[in-house]
């Protein structure tokens, strides 16, 4: 049975906990992901049958021989010198930089200590399901993606400076969308450069958006990171991307094959450079008109000594082909600052090179909290360009810890906004040129996007006279153009451009859900989704061994977006999100669970083990169709028949909470009593068997005993019934057919799950209209007139009752 996604993510970071103890994210994330690394070369190249395999394994250097060194006093040298060095002899884009020290003990431990840590640590990477043998890159590299998600949590703790090595993949992808690349438009010849690319990951992407192998090259500075960059690229199936080490800006290593005095130029360039890079000019000399620099960077005008951005991105520009494109992240400062960053601005928005500005919201990176945007470049008919088209997505994000995140939703939007140059107020549009040079080519996106949210109006004669102002019931017409009966079935005129609520606040909701245009509006939506649900059922029960699930993802995402767009008062990117959640929590593990066994539903032990070593069985589970699922299926009256139990055990329950309140005090029945249990009841009712007087005593203390041996019966009923249901639900899963599995899974739980929350999203159309109008209606509902009256008429009735006290009022 395949390991679910989620699952081989959380039992990778456990091996971080494994080597953390003082030792720094940013350091032992280089243990971790050279296991990672070597595990899945060792399953991939190990027995490769090709004539040259892109990773060479030497005999004797694989991860079956580090796991052959546990128990080796020496494991932490062996790994070194019997794995490491080999690994780098035969693999020549490999490096020793680019791996740790596993014989470090200032960050391992002495002696036993080490040994320990290393063999825990290979112990993790032993486990059966993670054999990456039949790993797919193809499209669907569950390794890669593993890769990056530790690559993010590392970042995450790796403190302010050291977090930079890695671009959020949602920022990665936008980028990589925005430069255009494509399937279509790419082939194996094409090419993509990142003069500063860290981990790798935002080449990745670009490379993920071609869909083929095209051409990797990038340059890093940190050592280590450009190790990490490498094994990056191997890990996601790009082997012969290149890599090297170096400080960009003073020695850029990727220069033209005939000229050593010009750089090598791409299709593609990208990059999420230092922001702000105080010592950028290191080692350069350079004068006026950027002489100085051999590769012709700085024509445009020299970037200021402590401000390393715009030296950045005239590199970029340098290396882009005459029809290249590029994308750069940047702090928002590049837009405005003055000085020398404002005269290689107005060059470089006159060049026409600039297409397009992407504000971002703030603290999405790991080294900073400051907003940042991405400058989209095109060479590509940049002279006839008219204008700069703008986004400012800064609102869109969900909060995530002590970060930032754009959602499928933000990314989704932003790229479909910019690819079709849709202008929307407050989030974007086509700024022309000659407007930019009228603000003296000030490109702070607040000069030409406002995204100030309306002020809502308070009207002073609504509030003086009463009555809801016209204008904002009008500014509610999306909701009047398709119900416009409705519209005078809530208001009618009180005087001109002022109106009154026909119905009370606790009816408008019933009242605007009875309507019948309302009516017919949601149910023609929720026919509509149906549709779709229709549609989505017969293409998931398709689904196949070896099926690609981000495949799967993509065409039932879009084809949903695309149902959802041009619905009236739905927000398609909403319903969109409902999915993509959905997907990140549930769906995504079943899609790699069908694809690695097909439509096969495998139960499993729970087993947990506890700190003394000792092995319990919590029972049964299956992954793919949960037990609620084939009791709601096949065993509802069994289900229905306990859930009649546990109520009559609730009533029960109760009925004695309450004869125990009632007879519990210091003076009851019960309160005289140690305890209130069986035994002490039983005891007391001897003692006034033969009293008399203690009549209504000893009908309490039944009725307890009674109460509770009801409530003792039903609690075992319901534990047999539970474990016979639990037994029935078992031995059902072998029973199964493959179309009973696809019911369940695609109908019972998928789409049964998503139904909820698209009508969750026609739910809201309803609370929107309904809160807006209770508001506008409370807000107006007590003209001042009214409320003098009564503030008159109260401070009159306490004047009375003061008078009646005898004291005097002043007035």
């Amino acid at each position: 049975m395949a390991i679910k996604k989620s699952d081989l993510y959380s039992s990778l970071w456990a091996s971080c906990d494994e080597l953390r103890g003082g030792m720094d994210a940013s350091q032992y994330k280089d243990y971790v992901l050279f296991m990672l690394f070597i595990k899945y070369v060792s399953d991939k190249y190990g027995d490769y049958d090709g004539f040259e395999p892109p990773v060479n394994i030497p005999k004797g250097a694989s991860f079956k021989d580090m796991v052959a060194l546990k128990g080796d006093a020496y494991i932490g040298d062996k790994i070194n010198t019997q794995v490491i060095q080999p690994l780098i002899d035969a693999n020549s884009r490999l490096a020793r930089s680019d791996f740790p020290d596993f014989n470090d003990s200032n960050k391992l431990g002495d002696g036993a200590e080490k040994v320990k840590k290393l063999e825990s640590l290979i112990a993790i990477f032993q486990n059966p399901a993670l054999d990456f043998s039949q790993n797919r890159a193809e499209n669907d590299d569950i390794l890669g993606d593993a890769y990056e998600y530790l690559m993010r949590h590392f970042a995450s703790q790796s403190g302010k400076s050291k977090g930079q090595f890695y671009t959020p993949s949602e920022v990665s992808r936008i980028m990589a969308k925005a430069i255009g690349i494509s399937p279509a438009n790419s082939i194996a010849a094409t090419t993509a450069y990142d003069p500063t690319c860290g981990s790798g990951s935002l080449l990745l992407k670009v490379a993920a958006e071609a869909g083929k192998h095209i051409t990797l090259e990038g340059q890093e500075k940190d050592v280590t990171t450009a190790g990490l960059a490498r094994m990056n690229m191997i890990l996601h199936d790009f082997p012969t991307a290149n890599v090297l080490s170096g400080n960009t800006l003073f020695d850029p290593k990727f220069r033209d094959k005939d000229n050593d005095q010009r750089l090598q130029t791409y299709d593609y360039v990208v990059a999420n450079p230092p922001f702000s890079d105080k010592a950028w000019s290191s080692g350069l000399t350079l004068g006026e008109g950027g002489s100085g620099d051999r590769f012709q960077r700085f024509t445009w005008g020299v970037p200021p000594t402590k401000q390393g951005d715009y030296a950045y991105l005239l590199h970029i520009i340098r290396s882009m082909k005459s029809t290249g494109k590029g994308a750069c992240i940047l702090p928002h400062g590049v837009l405005f600052r003055g000085n020398a960053e404002a005269v290689i601005r107005r060059n470089l928005v006159r060049s026409g090179i600039l297409k397009g500005i992407i504000g971002l919201p703030a603290n999405l990176f790991y080294g900073t909290g400051i907003p940042a945007c991405i400058l989209v470049l095109d060479k590509e008919n940049a002279t006839a360009r008219k204008g700069i088209f703008m986004i400012d997505a800064s609102k869109g994000f969900i909060k995530d810890g002590n970060k930032n995140r754009l959602r499928e939703r933000d990314l989704h939007q932003i790229v479909d906004v910019f690819t079709n140059a849709e202008e929307h107020p407050g989030y974007s549009r086509l700024v022309p040129l000659d407007e930019i040079e009228k603000n003296d080519f000030n490109l702070n996106l607040p000069r030409y996007i406002d995204t100030q949210e309306a002020e809502d109006i308070q009207d002073i004669g609504g509030h003086l006279h009463g009555g809801i102002p016209t204008r904002d019931i009008d500014a509610l017409g999306d909701y009047w153009e398709i119900c416009p009966e409705l519209r005078a079935a809530l208001f009618k005129p009180n005087r001109p451009c002022y109106h009154d609520l026909l119905v009370e606040a606790a009816q408008l909701k019933p009242t605007i859900h009875g309507h019948p245009q309302f009516a017919a509006f949601i149910a023609g939506l929720e026919d509509h989704f149906k549709t779709w649900r229709k549609e989505a059922a017969t293409s998931l029960r398709k689904l196949q061994l070896d099926c690609l699930p981000k495949q799967v993802i993509h065409d039932l995402s879009e084809n949903l977006l695309a149902h959802a767009e041009g619905q009236p008062l739905i927000d398609p990117y909403a319903v969109y999100q409902h999915l993509m959640d959905y997907w990140a929590a549930t769906m995504q593990d079943d899609c790699y669970l069908i694809a690695a066994d097909g439509w096969v539903a495998k139960t499993s032990r729970i087993l947990e083990t506890d700190k003394k070593g000792k092995t319990k069985d919590k029972g049964w589970s299956c992954d793919l169709v949960p037990k609620p699922l084939i009791v709601t299926h096949y065993f509802s009256k069994e289900q229905a028949a306990i859930e009649a139990q546990q109520a009559a055990l609730e009533a029960t329950t109760a009925t004695l909470a309450e004869l125990e309140e009632e007879h519990g005090g210091e003076d009851g029945y019960l309160g005289a009593l140690d305890k209130i249990n069986k035994a002490e009841v039983n005891g007391q009712l001897k003692k006034i068997k033969n009293d008399k007087d203690a009549k209504e005593e000893t009908a309490a203390l039944k009725q307890w005993l009674s109460l509770n041996t009801e409530e003792a019966d039903l609690k075992k009923a319901i534990r047999e019934a539970e474990t016979a249901l639990d037994l029935l639900a078992y031995q059902k899963y072998p029973k199964l057919t493959e179309a009973e599995i696809q019911t369940l899974v695609v109908d019972d739980k998928w789409l049964t799950t998503l139904a909820t929350a698209v009508q969750g999203e026609l739910d809201r159309v309803s609370q929107t209209l309904t809160s807006r109008i209770r508001l506008l209606a409370d807000r107006y509902s007590a003209p001042l007139p009214q409320i003098v009256d009564e503030v008159e008429q109260l401070a009159a009735k306490v004047a009375a009752h003061l008078g009646k006290m005898g004291a005097y009022v002043k007035g």
